[in-house]
């Protein structure tokens, strides 16, 4: 399945950050810098992530978090928010919030278990 003209445009917008590249999933795309998720785009709107370090950002523009409904109808709120149209249509503040986005997605990876049988001596 080809790229949106949407997802596109904001990876282009996104280009002063260095290499920005979307992968598809579940229906949308996942925005990634350094193969790390930090955006989403669903819909033709974007998200970012979002964490104690720029929720109140997102909040003070009236932003709502990303939500679906599972089968069994539960509805789940994820940490990317909807970056607003003001955000958007100013690269600089684009620029500054992706760079916000990414701190928070760095801050929330886990660092991976050693996996295997220790080796003893």
């Amino acid at each position: 399945m080809p790229r949106s003209a949407y997802t596109d445009y904001i990876l282009d917008i996104l280009s002063p950050l260095g290499e920005v590249t979307a992968r598809a999933m579940f229906g949308g795309y996942g925005i990634y810098r350094s193969g790390i998720i930090f955006g989403i785009v669903v819909e033709e709107t974007l998200y970012f992530k979002v964490d104690d370090s720029n929720r109140a950002e997102f909040e003070a523009q009236s932003s709502a978090p990303f939500s679906y409904e599972t089968k069994g109808g539960k509805r789940v709120a994820m940490s990317y928010w909807h970056v607003p149209a003001e955000v958007l249509e100013e690269s600089d503040s684009l620029i500054l919030w992706a760079k916000k986005a990414y701190d928070a997605s760095c801050n929330a990876v886990k660092p991976r278990r050693k996996t295997g049988k220790k080796k003893h001596a």
